[in-house]
C-alpha cells in the first residue's frame, strides 16, 4: 500500500508543478519576470523556475529523475517562501496567498528527493538492478 500511496502523491505533486510551470509560460513569462524583478530576483530566473516546474513536474509524474527534480523543486519552494511569501505569513493577508501551499509542496518534493520514486516509476524500470 505504501508504494501505491507514494505513487499517487508523486503524480499529484507532478501535476501541480507542471500546471504551475505551464501557467507561467501561458500567462506570459514576461509578467513573471517583471514580478521577479520587483521582489529582487533577476527576471531571467523566471524562465529557469518555469522550466524546472514544467519539466520537473512532468518528470515527477513519470518517476524519471525523481531525486534530482525533487531536490530542484524543493529549492524552488524554499526560495519562493523566503523571497515572496514569508512577509504575508503562513495563511496570507490582504488577498495574497501565504506560504502554506509552498511549504506543503516543498515537503512533498523533499520526500521524493530523499526517498526516490516507488517501484511504479520509470526510475525503477530503467535503473533498478534487480
Amino acid at each position: 500500500m505504501q508504494t501505491i500511496g507514494s505513487t499517487i502523491l508523486r503524480v499529484v505533486l507532478g501535476i501541480i508543478f507542471a500546471v504551475h510551470g505551464f501557467q507561467k509560460f501561458q500567462g506570459g513569462i514576461g509578467f513573471t519576470a517583471d514580478y521577479f524583478d520587483v521582489i529582487g530576483i533577476p527576471g531571467f530566473m523566471a524562465y529557469i523556475v518555469a522550466i524546472i516546474e514544467l519539466v520537473g513536474g512532468i518528470a515527477i509524474i513519470l518517476g524519471l529523475g525523481t531525486r534530482i527534480f525533487g531536490a530542484l523543486l524543493t529549492v524552488t519552494m524554499i526560495v519562493a517562501i523566503f523571497t515572496a511569501k514569508l512577509s504575508v505569513g503562513f495563511i496570507g493577508a490582504d488577498g495574497l496567498a501565504g506560504y502554506e501551499l509552498d511549504l506543503a509542496l516543498g515537503a512533498m518534493a523533499l520526500y521524493f528527493a530523499l526517498a526516490g520514486a516507488s517501484s511504479y516509476s520509470l526510475d525503477a524500470k530503467l535503473f533498478d538492478k534487480e
